[in-house]
């Protein structure tokens, strides 16, 4: 049993989430272990809705704490167990730097940059035939910590933006909207704004239902372009943060989103989600839940998680608005919308 855990996962937002119910298997696991968990400091909010971690060691500018005396904290936590999930040299000598008893993390050939395994004192073979929150899983399976159900468990916090976008969008204090986030983190990722707008249109005229538009620091003129497209069935949402992000999700009668962060937020909430995917694979990279739907070029893709394609038309924008609508329309049938 270990009496002190770090967990060793810097970034993106998505892959804190797909991390968390590895977090949430070792609490369970052992409930009176120390888990903290070492962070990007882009993405430590993100951490401060985690229940079931002690601390967050942040790393880098904007109220992060500089190399050098981030790991000699660490040294002195005298961790039992550090887990790399993240599979990168820099990941993987933060995990050893931190002078664990153990440094645990995936073999060489599941292992985004192969070298980081030379850093770790056990390998672990991870289930790498589906989901990334399975590979996840069976990594601290094969440490001890067998996960009965799979749990991302995430605070509730107050927030005002439920209400304001609810008042926006008109719909009175229990009415149901939609989130579409049309930002991505690629270019590659990127479905066209005008298709989502059309999105948009559908979810009103088909079900009732109007839509926010939320976006990240540098997608505000992307969401005016999403709701300029949609017929007058979508609004730009108020700024948020990662906290009022959850609550809005909570909130909502369905998610559209391409491969992002802000999409599995969502999902790990339980909000009905619909994705769209181009060079990355939702079978790995989806929402968790079988009921969500999404539509992909994956399949047809010639540039597998590459920021760019290669094609002058990107894959991602064969995907046509009545193929996202048809699988809004069946997740709404399956799940029902929630409000």
């Amino acid at each position: 049993m270990a009496q002190s855990i770090l967990i060793v996962r810097l970034g993106a937002l998505g892959d804190l989430v797909h991390a968390l119910p590895a977090a949430a298997a070792l609490r369970a696991a052992w409930p009176d272990a120390i888990i903290d968990w070492l962070v990007d400091a882009r993405y430590a909010a993100f951490l401060e809705l985690v229940p079931v971690i002690d601390r967050r060691i942040v790393l880098g500018g904007r109220a992060g704490g500089p190399l050098v005396p981030v790991v000699r904290a660490l040294r002195r936590a005298r961790y039992d167990l550090a887990i790399d999930f993240q599979g990168l040299l820099k990941s993987a000598v933060l995990a050893r730097l931190a002078g664990a008893r153990q440094t645990a993390g995936f073999i060489p050939g599941q292992l985004r940059e192969p070298v980081a395994g030379a850093f770790y004192t056990r390998r672990v073979r991870g289930d790498d035939s589906g989901h990334v929150v399975r590979k996840n899983l069976s990594l601290v399976e094969a440490l001890g910590a067998g996960a009965r159900e799979v749990m991302s468990p995430l605070r509730t916090t107050p927030s005002a933006v439920p209400g304001e976008v609810r008042q926006l969008l008109k719909t009175g204090v229990s009415g149901r909207f939609a989130i579409i986030n049309p930002g991505a983190g690629w270019p590659n990722k990127q479905w066209p704004a005008d298709r989502f707008g059309a999105v948009a249109a559908h979810l009103l005229e088909r079900h009732g239902v109007p839509t926010i538009v939320t976006w990240g620091p540098e997608d505000l003129p992307l969401a005016g372009a999403v709701a300029a497209a949609s017929k007058g069935a979508a609004k730009v949402a108020p700024a948020t943060s990662v906290a009022d992000l959850v609550e809005l999700a909570r909130a909502a009668a369905i998610f559209v989103a391409g491969d992002t962060g802000p999409m599995q937020l969502a999902a790990a909430v339980g909000t009905p989600v619909v994705g769209v995917f181009g060079p990355t694979n939702p079978m790995r990279n989806g929402p968790w839940n079988p009921a969500d739907g999404w539509v992909s070029r994956f399949d047809d893709c010639e540039c597998h998680h590459k920021r760019k394609c290669r094609r002058e038309v990107p894959c991602i924008n064969t995907i046509t608005v009545d193929q996202v609508a048809d699988a809004v329309d069946g997740r709404l049938g399956r799940g029902g919308p929630r409000g």
